[in-house]
């Protein structure tokens, strides 16, 4: 755990939140990964690592039910930041059992079912993504559920045995989006429709008026507000 005395006095002390990606980046050459799901807070933080850029691998998991908006904005994103995103995919056995026990859409019958499939198309693509990390960077703000809004800037994360930190966690939504509208950060078009967040296309609708952030994903369960990426 001796690695939490060097990221926790970096994530207090950096005055900004491209300085604290430059010293986790120099602090672990090779061990700092960033997890994008293509959102505007995502799309800030990759910009940011672009650039400066920071030893900071960037990469984002395909779980194959993406809005074909998502997928645009990959190559968008890759031709303005002069990057390359590195793309995680799940095991195609996996999803074809997954697929013949519960249906193409099956997600929808049970909350069993939609945490199996989340589990199947994004939870372990991930752990492949983070293999060999020290450090796991997320684009979560507090902003965006009630869930996040006691995340500590340095976690933990045990499932995946790396040190967790959210560089933008008490970023407001018009901080984030000033800075995209400032660099001219390329964004996913159906955030201009009403998806403050947006996953897999099957599981997210936009929101309606006062409705918080993520009450568009997994709209038909009671409360859901996470895949188990980042469950508490």
């Amino acid at each position: 755990m001796e690695n939490i005395n060097t990221i926790l006095p970096i994530m207090t002390a950096a005055a900004s939140p491209e300085s604290a990606l430059l010293q986790l980046a120099e602090q672990f050459p090779g061990q700092v990964v960033f997890t994008s799901s293509l959102g505007a807070e995502d799309q800030v933080i990759t910009h940011l690592i672009a650039q400066q850029k920071a030893n900071i691998r960037i990469a984002t998991l395909d779980t194959g039910r993406l809005f074909a908006e998502t997928y645009e904005l990959i190559q968008r994103t890759e031709s303005r930041c002069k990057i390359r995103i590195e793309v995680f995919f799940p095991d195609t056995a996996e999803v074809e059992q997954l697929v013949a026990g519960q249906g193409i859409n099956g997600f929808y019958d049970s909350v069993e079912n939609r945490k199996r499939c989340c589990y199947v198309r994004k939870v372990q693509p991930l752990r492949r993504a983070l293999e060999g990390a020290a450090v796991w960077v997320t684009g979560i703000r507090r902003e965006q559920s009630d869930n996040r809004g006691d995340f500590p800037a340095v976690e933990w994360d045990a499932a995946n045995k790396v040190y967790k930190v959210h560089p933008l966690l008490d970023w407001s939504e018009e901080q984030v989006w000033a800075y995209i509208k400032a660099y001219s950060v390329p964004y996913n078009p159906l955030h201009d429709k009403g998806f403050p967040s947006i996953g897999c296309a099957p599981c997210t609708r936009a929101v309606l008026p006062g409705e918080p952030a993520r009450a568009g994903r997994w709209w038909w369960e009671q409360g859901a507000q996470e895949c188990g990426l980042h469950a508490k």
